[in-house]
């Protein structure tokens, strides 16, 4: 890339984080005459965690996201994309979400790990995905979008960290070698009243496949999930409005539940 690229990737992370922190939308980078590769995308990506590390964030994982056929299908996007999980963006169940900082929010229920140690390279299998992982929780993630609407491509997703807001975090557990992640099911509430419900076969198969993916993709990068980091496998269902003055709970048969609420 040249010069112009280079600040062209600057300027628009620069853009991304200032609608984020003034809550007002831009256009979806994929307008531009050149349109915008999943090369760039992630360029554009790296550049604003960057400025949010400088700002005192702190990396602690990744996220993949558009892993199950429902949200591909809502979001018109059909293959995965990741985001980077920042320390100042995630929060332990039980907390509380202010509406009015977020514009389009919406939230989805997720099977999410603690890794033990390293997993990189291209050739990661299941096995020793699950070997690594030393716990596994129910996660809440507010995804929101920095854009005019929804209707954006992966590539726009990905410039903007993969739509990733928040992430709420449930109690961690080990685990166990007799848990069927795939098997798991996901009921997602909200105020009392079940919404939406999912297994852990959605996300790609099985939700360690999604450690798998995410692996090959840093390993292209030079970069590579690391022991201590937190991975979230992707939503188990089609996201959800994100409403105030609503709790919304994820709950399972071996999992802990994860609660949010919202003023």
């Amino acid at each position: 890339m040249d010069e112009q690229d280079d600040r062209w990737i600057a300027a628009t992370a620069s853009a991304l984080l200032a609608a984020e922190y003034e809550c007002v939308p831009i256009d979806a980078l994929t307008v531009r005459p050149a349109g915008l590769t999943v090369e760039t995308a992630y360029r554009v990506q790296k550049e604003a965690v960057a400025r949010r590390i400088v700002g005192g964030a702190r990396v602690v994982g990744h996220k993949a996201g558009v892993t199950s056929q429902a949200m591909q299908e809502q979001m018109g996007v059909y293959e995965p994309d990741s985001g980077v999980l920042l320390d100042d963006r995630v929060l332990p169940t039980g907390n509380t979400l202010a509406r009015c900082v977020l514009m389009q929010p919406r939230v989805e229920a997720e099977i999410a790990f603690r890794l033990g140690c390293d997993v990189a390279g291209p050739n990661v299998g299941v096995d020793e995905a699950r070997a690594a992982t030393k716990e596994v929780f129910l996660a809440l993630e507010v995804i929101d979008t920095r854009f005019t609407s929804w209707r954006i491509t992966v590539a726009d997703s990905i410039a903007d960290n993969a739509s990733c807001a928040w992430v709420v975090t449930g109690p961690m557990v080990p685990l166990s070698a007799d848990l069927d992640l795939a098997a798991e099911h996901l009921v997602v509430s909200v105020d009392g009243t079940a919404v939406a419900t999912g297994e852990g076969r959605a996300v790609l198969g099985d939700p360690l496949r999604a450690l798998i993916w995410l692996a090959g993709r840093l390993d292209r990068s030079g970069d590579a999930l690391r022991a201590g980091q937190l991975v979230l496998a992707g939503a188990v269902h089609a996201s959800l409005p994100l409403e105030a003055r609503s709790t919304v709970r994820a709950h399972s048969p071996h999992l802990p539940p994860v609660e949010l609420h919202v003023r």
